[in-house]
């Protein structure tokens, strides 16, 4: 990737990537389609009611594989999903697991906040903004690696202090 800078473009560094692909239970929990739909449409067609079921099926697991987000941290940008920020523009990261990241996705939630979280990962990391523009304060992301994301981070910010 390359960032066009009053310098000339400039490299960046891949320090961190992540695709939150969904977990096997949700593959196998997403199969239940194949009776239901067997269940509809064999008294109507016996090869119909196979293909469709086939189908359906098909289309939930690349529906789930195609929505899969990305997480990256490259030297000056952390890339979470569709979302972007300047890593210059982030104060304080710190990684939840267990009930701490249960009450972060929840009760300790604050409204504005910009979320990336899939329900199939437990751990999260809290991204504190420090832009004062930005009327999010801070984004809930989920990582199965909350520690590589949190030093990756670490790592981007001290790199842009150079």
């Amino acid at each position: 990737m390359t960032l066009n800078s009053p310098d000339g473009p400039t490299r960046l560094t891949t320090l961190y990537r992540e695709q939150i692909w969904p977990s096997p239970w949700v593959f196998v929990s997403t199969a239940l389609v194949i009776p239901a739909s067997l269940l509809v449409f064999l008294p109507i067609n016996f090869f119909a009611g196979v293909i469709i079921a086939i189908v359906l099926y098909g289309a939930i697991v690349m529906v789930l594989v195609a929505t899969s987000p990305v997480i990256s941290v490259s030297s000056g940008e952390l890339v979470a999903g569709r979302a972007r920020v300047p890593v210059d523009l982030i104060s304080t990261v710190t990684a939840f697991e267990g009930e701490e990241a249960t009450l972060q996705r929840g009760r300790m939630l604050d409204a504005r906040a910009w979320l990336l979280i899939r329900g199939w990962v437990s751990p999260v990391v809290r991204i504190e903004l420090s832009d004062p523009s930005d009327p999010t304060p801070y984004w809930i992301v989920s990582t199965r690696s909350p520690a590589a994301l949190v030093a990756a981070i670490a790592s981007a910010k001290a790199a842009q202090n150079i």
